[in-house]
């Protein structure tokens, strides 16, 4: 399966796209970055940086949006993720070079050259999906799937009582994006709030992968520290590698099939709610267990 992630790298981005380049099931074409843990030119850094340590350098990175819709500023969250984006690591180079097109020029391009072939993760927020479907209205159906993290449909938020972040970061682009009609997953808080990773388990990545599960276990410190901090004691939730999991063994969720819409207004903005639309398939659970022992085992291949 063709696989691109749009990410914002971001402490559990990082091990999201780890996983993906460990699976053989998966064959990753491309990163598009996108603002939200990071400013965008970070992210796009960042993900430079994580394929070279991943061997995966020539890797396609494209930027994207800078800004969510409406907005004339944007703040990243950086006591979640660090002042970088990579925990407590502020010294990161730059490695490589951008494509000349834009993320959505490279979605567009991509899944027009592979209809119905590539599956596209986004694991921030929906800005450049929406920057894509209005640059070409084709784009959603040329797409294998459109896997989402992000939302909260059963559960509260985690930004703001009903909002999830990366839906909450741009309401407009991922309403756009819902009501596109486009095959869609989404992987929200319901499921992914269950997949813990321990400081134990991450110290097993380390052991086993110490070049690549080393990194991830260095600036999964920070994380784990802003979980501690919110009271999540026993482990930090792996939101974005529950999203990837999803592109390859659906099996192991239980979906919900129901229209999806986004609050614009009031103090419900970015909640995912239904609505008589086109339908997504909502993940309501996961298998836990499985999810945190596949991806401990995978990223244990990647030295």
């Amino acid at each position: 399966m063709k696989l691109i992630i749009d990410t914002d790298p971001g402490v559990d981005d990082a091990l999201a796209i780890a996983l993906a380049h460990a699976m053989p099931e998966l064959e990753l074409i491309a990163l598009t970055a996108i603002f939200g843990n990071t400013f965008v030119d970070q992210s796009s850094r960042n993900a430079r940086y994580l394929l070279d340590l991943l061997d995966a350098k020539d890797l396609l990175v494209a930027e994207g949006a800078k800004l969510p819709y409406g907005a004339d500023t944007y703040e990243p969250s950086a006591w979640v993720h660090g002042k970088e984006g990579y925990g407590d690591i502020e010294d990161i180079p730059q490695i490589g070079a951008n494509t000349p097109e834009t993320a959505a020029e490279l979605l567009v391009k991509l899944t027009a050259d592979n209809p119905g072939e590539v599956t596209v993760c986004a694991i921030g927020p929906l800005t450049n999906i929406a920057d894509a479907l209005r640059l070409d209205p084709t784009f959603g159906q040329n797409l294998r799937e459109l896997v989402i993290m992000g939302g909260a449909y059963e559960c509260p938020g985690n930004i703001t009582p009903h909002a999830e972040a990366n839906i909450y970061h741009d309401a407009v682009a991922a309403e756009e994006v819902f009501a596109s009609g486009m095959p869609i997953r989404m992987v929200g808080l319901d499921a992914t709030m269950k997949t813990l990773l321990t400081l134990e388990d991450f110290a097993e990545m380390a052991a086993c992968s110490p070049k690549a599960g080393g990194f991830v276990d260095h600036i999964s410190q920070f994380y784990l520290q802003f979980y501690r901090s919110v009271g999540v004691t026993n482990g930090c939730p792996m939101h974005d590698s529950t999203a990837i999991l999803a592109c390859a063994y659906p099996d192991k969720f239980e979906w919900k099939d129901h229209g999806v819409a986004v609050v614009q207004t009031g103090e419900e903005i970015g909640d995912t709610i239904a609505a008589d639309r086109p339908k997504t398939k909502v993940a309501l659970d996961v298998d836990a267990d499985w999810a945190v022992t596949f991806v401990k085992d995978a990223i244990a291949t990647l030295d």
